[in-house]
């Protein structure tokens, strides 16, 4: 099954490359590794808002990250020049939760990104080393930020 193919069966159209809100772009090829700078997790358009463990479940968590997963994938389709076939593997997601000090389940929040990239991907070519960390406040409010790296053919 091809990676669209995949992509339908789970009903999901990726969005265009969103325009970058400061002084960056939103991928950086280098070789055959693409960079793909950190998204902020988005509902219904605008900054998905809130901390974990104050405002927000892990279960929504989950959620926020896994609509994170869907717009780096518009970009790196953007970035393969419109073919995700051409993606070999992802190598790297590193992950920023909003989140109170006392909230332990960063990870947890994060598996809506890696799980989503996974049934995309595969196994061999989604399963991928990844960070997960607690930070205080990401941009505009928004309670998820992800960045990828990915090896392309």
């Amino acid at each position: 099954m091809t990676i669209a193919q995949r992509l339908q069966e789970l009903g999901i159209t990726l969005p265009a490359v969103g325009v970058p809100a400061a002084a960056y772009v939103p991928f950086v090829r280098t070789g055959n590794l693409v960079f793909l700078s950190g998204h902020i997790a988005k509902k219904d358009g605008k900054p998905w808002v809130g901390q974990l463990g104050s405002t927000i479940f892990t279960s929504e968590g989950q959620q926020a990250a896994r609509a994170i997963a869907i717009d780096l994938l518009g970009t790196l389709q953007a970035a393969c020049g419109g073919d995700l076939e051409r993606v070999k593997r992802i190598v790297k997601a590193m992950s920023l939760v909003n989140s109170v000090p006392s909230f332990t389940e960063q990870h947890l929040v994060t598996n809506g990104f890696s799980e989503l990239i996974v049934q995309v991907f595969g196994a061999e070519r989604g399963a991928h080393a990844r960070s997960a960390f607690g930070v205080a406040q990401i941009p505009m409010g928004a309670c998820v930020e992800i960045e990828l790296i990915a090896e392309v053919a």
